[in-house]
Formats: C-alpha cells, sequence, structure tokens
C-alpha cells in the first residue's frame, strides 16, 4: 500500500469497499462465467415474456379503444382524413342518441333479470345433471355422457330447425293438447328460454356440466361417506357438503353463462327478439339509427347516413352495452380469478 493510501486509510478508519459491479465481476470468475450466462438468459426471458405480454394486451384492448375513438367523433372529425385515432373535437352527443334508440335503461334492466334469471336456472340444472355422472351409475352413462360432449362440439344451429318446431307446437308428452286442445306457442317468449335452461339445453349448457363433473369427480368420497355414516341423505349430502365446496367453480360458471348469455344472438333471436334485451338492441341500432336519421332530417327513405356515421353509432352502441359487463368483471375480478385458479388445480 502506498504512502497516500495508508494516510486515506488511517483518516476513514476502513479500506473503501469494492463496488457491486467489481463483486458481480468477482462472482462470475469464481463460477466461470456461469453466473453471467443465467443472468443473461433470464433478462432476455422476462424481456420477451413483457413483449409477449404488451402484445397480446394490445390485441385484445385496441378493438375497445378503437370502438371507444369512433364513438367520441364528431362529424367533422368522422370526414376529416387527418383524424385517425384522437378526436379534434371529441363530444358525447353519440351516446345520448346511442341510449335514446336503445333505449338504454330499460332495456338494461330487462337484460339484467332475464340474464340473471337464466343464468341461475342452467348452472342449478348443469350442476345436478354434472353430480349425477360424477357419483351414480346408471343405464347408458357413457352414452348420455357422449352426448352432452356433442352439444359442446356441434354448434347449436345444427338443431335450430327441430328447436324451432318443438318450441312452435309445444306440448308436454301430450299434456298441453290435452288440457288446452292444441300445442302452443312458446317462441319469442321469456317461459320458452327458461324451460330451456331449466332442462340444461341452453346456451353452452354442455361446457358448466362437464367442468363440474370434473371438479365433483376429484373431491374425496370419503366426504360423502361420513355424511352418510352420520345418517345424510344423498340429497342433504350433495346439499350440506359437496355444494358449499364447489362454490369457486359454481361462480365461474355463473360468470361465464352471464357474460355469453348477455351478448348472445342465437337464443335471443329465437325466444327474447321482442323484448328489448341488450344483444337484440345492439344488433338492429344500425336500422334504428337510419331511421332516426331520415326522421331527423325530413328527407326521403331512399337517403341514409354515411357510412362512417353508421360505423360510429354502431361502435357507441356496443360500448355502452358491454359497459355493465366490463363493471362485473372488474368488481368480480379477485374472485373469479381465485377460483379459476382454484379449480384449476384440482382438474
Amino acid at each position: 500500500m502506498t504512502k497516500f493510501g495508508a494516510t486515506r486509510v488511517a483518516k476513514t478508519g476502513k479500506a473503501r469497499k469494492p463496488s457491486n459491479f467489481a463483486r458481480y465481476r468477482e462472482r462470475n470468475r469464481a463460477s466461470e462465467g456461469y453466473l453471467l450466462r443465467t443472468d443473461t438468459r433470464r433478462v432476455l426471458g422476462n424481456f420477451l415474456m413483457v413483449v409477449l405480454l404488451f402484445g397480446l394486451c394490445f390485441l385484445i384492448l385496441q378493438p375497445l379503444f378503437h370502438q371507444f375513438s369512433n364513438a367520441i367523433m364528431s362529424r367533422d372529425d368522422l370526414f376529416d382524413p387527418t383524424v385517425i385515432t384522437i378526436p379534434r373535437q371529441p363530444n358525447l352527443a353519440n351516446f345520448r342518441v346511442a341510449a335514446e334508440l336503445m333505449n338504454y335503461w330499460g332495456s338494461l334492466l330487462t337484460t339484467v333479470i332475464v340474464t340473471f334469471s337464466v343464468a341461475v336456472l342452467q348452472i342449478a340444472a348443469c350442476t345436478l345433471v354434472a353430480y349425477g355422472f360424477s357419483r351414480f351409475n346408471f343405464p347408458l352413462k357413457r352414452f348420455w355422457f357422449a352426448c352432452v360432449i356433442v352439444t359442446i362440439i356441434v354448434p347449436p344451429h345444427t338443431i335450430m330447425a327441430s328447436m324451432f318446431l318443438n318450441f312452435r307446437f309445444f306440448d308436454l308428452f301430450g299434456l298441453v293438447s290435452l288440457i288446452n286442445g292444441e300445442p302452443i306457442n312458446l317462441l319469442q317468449t321469456v317461459q320458452g328460454y327458461l324451460i330451456l335452461s331449466a332442462g340444461a339445453m341452453g346456451l353452452r349448457n354442455g361446457l358448466y356440466i362437464f367442468m363440474l363433473r370434473q371438479y365433483f369427480r376429484n373431491m374425496p368420497k370419503e366426504l360423502e361417506e361420513s355424511a352418510w355414516v352420520d345418517g345424510c341423505g344423498k340429497l342433504r349430502t350433495f346439499a350440506q357438503i359437496m355444494l358449499p365446496d364447489a362454490v369457486p367453480m359454481l361462480v365461474s360458471c355463473f360468470l361465464f353463462a352471464f357474460v355469453w348469455q348477455w351478448t348472445d344472438g342465437f337464443y335471443t333471436g329465437m325466444f327474447l327478439q321482442g323484448h328489448g334485451v341488450m344483444a337484440h338492441q345492439m344488433s338492429s341500432l344500425s336500422e334504428m339509427f337510419i331511421q332516426y336519421y331520415i326522421n331527423l332530417g325530413g328527407t326521403t327513405a331512399g337517403i341514409t347516413p354515411p357510412t362512417a356515421q353508421i360505423e360510429a353509432m354502431i361502435s357507441t352502441g356496443v360500448l355502452i352495452g358491454i359497459a355493465p359487463i366490463i363493471l362485473v368483471y372488474l368488481v368480480a375480478q379477485r374472485f373469479f380469478v381465485e377460483s379459476i385458479g382454484q379449480s384449476g388445480i384440482k382438474m
């Protein structure tokens, strides 16, 4: 050590510590370069993961951003070729017109009531069916479960004709004709769709049955045996032992049923077209806006609004139509993610 270095150590009382980089270099030299290779792979992996997540988030959120941009554009912005994403004169006039045309608050209340009732009936029916498939043996069990799988694979449009005829001339074992004298028409009625949902044949009910069956199959049979020893019957065991433990999966299936039913167009068109539900209002918004435009301008029926205005109105209707679903997700996000995680571990 030089005289200057000795004097400095004497004044400070201790030698200067090596920097973090120097220590890292020393550790890497001791590991013969393994530490640097490992950290390089980790940093590159994290970087690629961030890029991938950013790309996925952009693919998911970009359509929403595009819809919102169109919704807040004024008429001048829509026809200005220099305006692409960010409008120069943003306003909320489209939201007011879309809410008026869609009868938004009335449609929202109707949709919430119908969707909630349908989702509850679907989950109740699918839970009973799934529990029966998972715990009981009965004739042709595998065949009937194969039929459940077929309902997942085959789209409902393939049975549209038979479904139409069954509910157009609804006659339960001939009892309706015996009492009423002729079959009744349950098309475009809420009752018809509720009957279909209660029979576990509603929208994506095969998927719910499969998910719940897998969940019940992985629950310990010792729970049921202990309940039977204590004197519980099968129905009481199901209600007090199995259902409370299956709450996470039930919540997951209920949220799926609620969200998918909210935006469904097939069953809505067959049973709920005249009831002002949100899916029907969104699908017919363009026709309602064209009629509104004609009445507002006092023009003839041949004069229609520009395509850009129609697209902006459709974007607005889609945004206000799915806003309650986004709110439900934000409120139930934590519980929903936890239920999916738990169900994934058990399945």
